[in-house]
């Protein structure tokens, strides 16, 4: 066996058992269905240690994501409840990282509309391939619009692009039932994937 070929199965070994030991932790931290500002940190010095040794996509955007939660040193309650919803899937194996919700599944505006930034206030739930909740609100705020919290006055509410089947059962599927209600009781409110609110950026 040439080296080339025995360090090629050497490291395909390291990657599966990270991925395995990845699972084992995401599966601990999400038993009690809580997860806290240290085991975020704790989660951070994992991926830390261990991405440079690691071609896994998934477990580069996890560190992204966390990277990103603990950027301003506080991991805030609904950061937590959707890096629990990620960690549970992931540990169930319910989906790849990364794996895009089928849009079937989801209560999106049919045809989708388009969006304007001026004057409309946005609201973001889920996990986003373009970055965290603070980044994605930031963009909107940098076009001329407003980002916060659900109410009456969103006008859209945009849904991030990694999540699983089972998104009423998630930390955010409170949420897009609450816009489904505003929508159908009448309200202007769009419901928008994460891959239309990015090609109107």
């Amino acid at each position: 066996m040439s080296e080339q070929r025995y360090n090629l199965l050497g490291a395909d070994r390291i990657t599966s058992r990270q991925v395995d030991e990845l699972v084992g932790l995401a599966r601990g931290i999400a038993a009690d269905g809580v997860i806290n500002q240290g085991e975020v940190e704790f989660l951070q010095k994992w991926l830390a240690a261990n991405i440079a040794i690691s071609d896994q996509p998934m477990i580069r955007r996890l560190y992204d994501r966390v990277n990103t939660i603990l950027a301003d040193g506080v991991a805030d309650e609904e950061e937590c409840a959707e890096l629990l919803d990620t960690l549970s899937s992931f540990s169930s194996r319910d989906f790849e990282l990364g794996e895009v919700m089928k849009p079937s599944t989801l209560p999106l505006c049919d045809p989708a509309p388009t969006l304007s930034f001026r004057a409309q206030r946005y609201c973001f739930t889920g996990t986003f391939g373009f970055g965290g909740r603070r980044e994605c609100e930031q963009a909107v705020l940098e076009r001329g619009g407003t980002a916060g919290t659900l109410t009456q006055r969103t006008t859209v509410l945009v849904i991030g692009s990694y999540a699983t089947e089972s998104w009423k059962h998630s930390a955010f599927g409170t949420k897009i039932v609450k816009a489904v209600d505003f929508r159908e009781s009448g309200m202007p409110i769009n419901i928008v994937s994460e891959e239309h609110w990015i090609s109107h950026l």
